[in-house]
């Protein structure tokens, strides 16, 4: 964190500092404060730990925990025995003072702020980002998956003087969030990867969420720069939504403009077996061949995207296609490739889910198959697939159309996890073409359903966050 004590961070958010009832020392209010964190496992010596309940816990409970690991005081909405406390009404709202705080700072010594947005392919296309950008100066990006008015702050608090690029991933959870979230790390290159359906049911269309989307575009200076996907309708109005220039994006093969060439394209796309995809990257007339080693067409697209936000702060376009030949996934359980024993390939893609994702991991899956069945008598895919949770009023059509997809695309065994994911089971047997369906009640009954596997099988696992089976990718794969 840019140098500030906990008295001046006490100050900027108008708390209120006692430790058991009486006014803390100087010395504890002239403490440095290194970082902000909400999760006391992740407290380090300077933190100030940010106490507020969530949805199971309550961070109050964790105070003294926070304390016990270095953290100099804690941000609370009541006072907890046994440490340095910063009481105010909202620990939250304070969080998010602090991370405009910081930024608004680090921007008079140079900072870029990269905002990032889509309902699918935020965390990925910033992990690639993360990497393109750390060859040309100092990056910030979040952990994991930080994108909400929780995690944005927490990561903003990581900026120093010396940070040259701030990756804030942002999520929506309805109209005007992104907008908050902007006024929290202003940015100034904004880059839109898509509107799907994903978290449909908070926000009633797919219009709706390009409004909430677009208040990234919205919020960049005349002299940022709005980075756009071509090959995505809604994100391409966005255009007329900014005062920035644009900078457009696309695949070759996706619904572009009639007559658009992006400024940043891939072309000669082409996979090996395991739907690892090989491209021409081409910026501005140049060509230059990029070998992914990500999982999947879709990756093609996030790694374009990471591709046009960092050549729009200068980094060289042959240096571009030279990280994205040699980098991976920082984060985990997303299209996480597994050679297992036996000449089995499994995809541990459980992060979240949603139809856009959905779709893309079956059809990579597939792929595979297919290809290694060419060679291997005895290979099936098998999809576990869980429940994909906010789709709204339209969620069991939705998981309807993700088992027809799974029949279509000749997905050889199904094997449906919980009571809330069994339109997955009845979309596909709908098909004529649907191969073995099973539903199982729990992730529990997983590994026992699946049986023994074939030499040449390719095993994917996909559900939202919450129903858990990322933890099934873990147990086999270190089986």
């Amino acid at each position: 964190m840019i140098n500030n004590t906990v008295r001046e961070l006490a100050e900027l958010i108008g708390a209120r500092a006692e430790i058991d009832g009486a006014a803390p020392t100087a010395a504890a209010l002239d403490a440095p404060v290194v970082d902000l964190a909400y999760d006391s496992r992740n407290v380090k010596q300077g933190s100030l730990f940010v106490a507020f309940p969530g949805e199971r816990v309550d961070g109050h409970d964790y105070a003294r925990n926070a304390w016990a690991a270095g953290a100099v005081a804690a941000i609370t909405s009541r006072p907890v025995p046994g440490g340095l406390c910063l009481v105010v009404d909202d620990p939250q709202t304070a969080m998010g003072v602090i991370g405009r705080h910081v930024i608004k700072i680090a921007k008079k010594t140079g900072l870029t702020v990269l905002g990032i947005t889509g309902s699918a392919g935020k965390t990925t296309t910033k992990d690639l980002l993360a990497q393109l950008l750390e060859t040309h100066g100092s990056a910030v990006a979040p952990r994991g998956s930080m994108n909400n008015e929780i995690g944005l702050p927490v990561t903003a608090s990581c900026v120093t003087t010396d940070t040259d690029y701030l990756i804030a991933e942002m999520g929506a959870k309805g109209i005007g969030h992104i907008k908050y979230l902007c006024e929290i790390t202003p940015p100034d290159i904004g880059l839109e990867l898509n509107v799907g359906v994903a978290h449909l049911g908070k926000f009633g269309s797919q219009d709706a969420i390009a409004t909430a989307k677009g208040e990234l575009v919205e919020a960049l200076p005349t002299d940022g720069r709005a980075v756009l996907n071509a090959g995505d309708r809604r994100v391409w109005r966005m255009a007329e939504r900014t005062s920035a220039p644009v900078l457009s994006y696309g695949v070759e093969g996706d619904d572009l403009p009639a007559g658009l060439i992006p400024q940043v394209y891939a072309v000669d796309l082409a996979a090996d077996e395991l739907d690892r995809w090989s491209f021409t990257l081409i910026i501005n007339d140049r060509r230059h061949p990029v070998r992914l080693r990500l999982l999947g067409r879709h990756q093609v697209g996030n790694a374009v995207a990471a591709a046009a936000a960092a050549y729009s702060v200068g980094v060289e376009p042959q240096k571009i296609a030279d990280v994205l030949t040699r980098v991976g996934i920082r984060s985990r359980w997303r299209m996480e490739l597994h050679e297992l024993a036996g000449d089995v390939v499994l995809i541990n893609d459980a992060y979240n889910a949603n139809p856009a994702s959905m779709q893309a991991a079956l059809s990579t899956l597939t792929e595979i198959g297919r290809r290694r069945s060419s060679t291997r008598s005895q290979a099936r895919t098998i999809a576990v697939l869980g429940e994909m949770l906010e789709l709204g009023p339209d969620s069991e059509e939705l998981h309807r159309g993700v088992g027809r997809t799974a029949a279509e695309l000749g997905v050889d065994e199904l094997i449906v996890v919980g009571e809330a994911a069994g339109a997955i089971a009845d979309g596909a047997r709908s098909q004529s073409a649907a191969g073995s369906i099973r539903q199982v009640p729990d992730k529990e009954a997983v590994i026992p359903a699946l049986g023994a596997l074939h030499p040449g099988d390719a095993v994917l696992i996909k559900a939202s966050r919450d129903v858990g089976l990322e933890s099934l990718g873990d147990q086999l794969s270190t089986e």
